[in-house]
């Protein structure tokens, strides 16, 4: 009994030390997050039907059986863009709506203390996030999103977490690109202020108002614009915050897929830790921070460890998978639904060199859908195949991987022109004979792979036309008439179908290759749908039954002889022989 009394009075004089302000004076805390989980809620590939390597179940395992050591004092955090990427998700976002949101369950049970938004989380649109927000036990974050109404954040700025005695606060930004890639609608009421302008606002109030012990930032976005961007509002700024903004301990970024750990100054030369754990749970970031307390300085002496943990290695939790199961068998059931029939097999791999039956099957519907003139469409996996036979559900998944809306647009025939051009830039390397490099490919000891984004290599449905190889940017594409046999004429008007990513600006085919300004995007919009293309390729499909893949070859590339051989050979590199 006497140990009792000793053990509760040492409870109620640390609870009056916590808060009166009393330092702890040693404290060993992990701070882990994820990044761009985008939908790895299970160990489960529910559209190929086979067992992956990493989940959310296997981050928990570990996260639970630290917590459990009581070694260290835990801090959960999550980077953004969970929302995308997997029926599972998908399902809470557009089917099943009137229940609480699976990554809310998940994550709730995970005890995550905060996240961030990002911009696959803001894509599903205001009924999805908005709801999320009240469904989540935790603070989902943005300081950087601002409100229209007030200039006050639209999601919370930061959160404060104490642990010990030891003040941490965690400042969220999102990548302020979103209006590059989604239509306003999506994110109507708010706007999005560069990360180094709302890092040096926030962490001020921070700093003013909380007096926080160790700053974290947790951003999602990436280390630094390594494909290109608007220099005055980057895309991928995380790097460029911490070295420009001093009070930040340590940033968790993401957004960009990397595996990074880098350490940088700060203005005050104070080192920066900027810690990225890639995607789909493939990493789980973990920084153990020891906090000493300086009774000179009244200030924390902080080291930190940072490390990557690679979730394959990590077992699956049986109490996760047990109480989640249901769930996941719900979604199993939903994406093995048959939606139509398909009479041959389609694949990507064709569409990286030249006109498919893939892409011509996109180019159709999008025709179709949006009764238009012209189609443009792009390959979205680098490598995905859909069988002949019957057509399920989760084969939509694989023919169109992201949750764009489908566009329709007026572009004259020179903007037209101008788009193809800039498209087959960086998509085909101007050649002098047939054993230049064609594709823009980059082998190292880990083998062979695109260096540009194969997701940018638009193509067109609608007019027939010609790619010269020899000729450079600007000369390259000759359109030779309308596919049904009118003439094309670049004065003229023309109706045409995209997806909503294209159609607001993304990969720049209509700004730097048609010419037109952000403004003029929004006036040539003459319909956008309300909801995802994914949905209507699978309404349109399930309405035809069964599907004749034809490719129409409205469009090749010249010299032939150059084309094919470098096909070949390019194709060999890059998957390995045909079988």
């Amino acid at each position: 009994m006497k140990r009792y009394y000793t053990y509760l009075l040492c409870v109620v004089v640390f609870a009056i030390c916590s808060c009166s302000g009393q330092k702890t004076d040693h404290v060993k805390l992990k701070i882990m997050g994820t990044s761009d989980v985008h939908g790895a809620l299970f160990p489960y590939d529910l559209v190929g039907e086979r067992a992956t390597s990493s989940s959310l179940a296997q981050v928990y395992s570990y996260v639970d059986e630290e917590r459990k050591k009581g070694d260290y004092e835990i801090i959960l955090l999550d980077n953004g863009d969970i929302l995308q990427g997997d029926p599972l998700v998908y399902y809470s976002n557009f089917e099943k709506t009137d229940t609480k949101h699976i990554c809310a369950e998940i994550m709730n049970f995970m005890q995550y203390d905060a996240a961030t938004v990002g911009n696959h989380d803001i894509e599903p649109g205001h009924e999805v996030y908005d709801k999320l927000v009240k469904e989540y036990q935790f603070p989902w974050m943005a300081a950087n999103a601002v409100r229209n109404s007030d200039g006050n954040p639209y999601f919370e700025p930061y959160t404060v977490i104490n642990k010990k005695g030891v003040k941490i606060v965690v400042l969220g930004l999102i990548t302020p690109a979103i209006p590059k890639w989604l239509p306003e609608k999506i994110w109507s009421g708010m706007h999005f202020e560069p990360m180094l302008e709302s890092a040096q606002k926030w962490v001020k109030i921070i700093q003013e108002k909380e007096n926080p012990d160790f700053v974290i930032g947790l951003f999602h976005s990436g280390a630094g614009e390594e494909h290109g961007g608007d220099e005055a509002n980057p895309e991928n700024a995380s790097l460029l915050v911490a070295t420009s903004v001093s009070g930040i301990d340590m940033i968790i970024c993401g957004h960009d897929h990397q595996e990074n750990i880098i350490w940088v100054e700060n203005p005050d030369k104070e080192k920066v830790l900027v810690i990225n754990p890639k995607s789909k749970a493939h990493f789980l970031a973990e920084v153990s921070v020891d906090f000493t307390w300086d009774q000179e300085t009244e200030t924390y002496k902080k080291t930190l460890n940072p490390k990557l943990i690679e979730v394959n290695k990590l077992p699956v939790s049986k109490e996760y998978t047990e109480l989640f199961q249901p769930l996941f068998d719900e979604v199993d059931k939903y994406v093995s639904r048959p939606v139509g029939t398909f009479k041959t097999e389609i694949s990507t791999k064709e569409a990286m060199f030249g006109d498919s039956p893939f892409i011509d099957l996109i180019q159709n519907i999008q025709l179709d859908l949006a009764d238009a003139d012209i189609s443009f469409a792009s390959p979205l996996s680098f490598n995905a195949i859909i069988d002949s036979g019957e057509l399920q559900v989760r084969d939509l998944f694989n023919l169109y991987r992201f949750e764009n809306l489908l566009y329709t647009m007026n572009l004259t025939g020179k903007e037209i022109h101008g788009f193809l051009e800039f498209s087959y830039k960086d998509w085909f390397q101007q050649m002098e004979k047939s054993s230049d490099p064609m594709l823009f490919i980059e082998t190292t000891e880990k083998g062979s792979r695109l260096s540009t984004m194969f997701f940018n290599y638009s193509s067109a449905e609608g007019i027939d036309y010609v790619v010269d190889l020899s000729k450079a940017y600007g000369e390259r594409v000759s359109i030779l008439q309308m596919t049904n046999g009118d003439p094309f004429d670049e004065a003229k008007m023309y109706r045409v179908a995209l997806n909503s990513y294209r159609g607001n600006g993304g990969g720049n085919h209509l700004t730097e290759g048609a010419g037109l300004t952000k403004e003029e995007l929004t006036s040539r919009l003459i319909n956008s749908t309300t909801k995802d293309l994914r949905y209507y390729l699978m309404k349109w499909i399930e309405k035809k039954g069964t599907v004749d893949i034809q490719c129409n070859q409205n469009w090749k590339v010249i010299p032939e002889d150059w084309h094919a051989e470098a096909s070949k050979r390019e194709y060999e590199l890059l998957y390995g022989l045909k079988d």
